[in-house]
């Protein structure tokens, strides 16, 4: 164990993560050391002038569906190789992440996960020197999603 290794967080398999500059929270994301870039669920994407993509990131699907568009820089495209097994290219932005108390730049691929229990995955890339992750542990860092998923919203 190195010394570093002792100022780390343990962040659970699952976690809820925030992206503060684009004021999104509570997004449900799977914490993936088998990927490099981390990703998250996009409905749509459209290229702007000068570098910058314009995305729908969808932050729940069920009970109804919300989303929030947001501008950004791309900076690179990735090139991924799903299970699938066909290559993708995928726009890679830069924002900043959170997890509990953990908070750092990360970049995320955009990327279509309809169907999939996380609207996120987190790469290790991302928690590099940070954290370790507790393959058996849940919401280690961050709160479990409410049961009651299915409470109207209040204005």
């Amino acid at each position: 164990m190195t010394p570093n290794e002792h100022a780390m967080h343990t962040v659970g398999w699952r976690e809820r993560v925030a992206l503060p500059d684009w004021r999104i929270r509570g997004v449900r994301a799977k914490i993936d050391t088998g990927a490099r870039t981390s990703a998250i669920h996009v409905a749509t994407f459209e290229h702007l002038p000068n570098g910058r993509i314009r995305f729908e990131v969808v932050t729940r699907e069920r009970p109804d569906r919300r989303t929030r568009w947001i501008e950004a820089d791309i900076v690179r495209e990735s090139v991924v190789k799903p299970s699938s097994g066909e290559p993708q290219i995928r726009p890679v932005v830069r924002t900043t992440m959170a997890i509990g108390p953990l908070e750092f730049e990360a970049e995320l691929g955009l990327v279509c996960r309809q169907g999939m229990l996380c609207r996120m995955l987190v790469g290790r890339r991302a928690l590099a020197g940070l954290a370790v992750v507790d393959p058996s542990g849940l919401y280690l860092l961050s709160s479990p999603p409410t049961k009651n998923a299915n409470r109207k919203a209040t204005s």
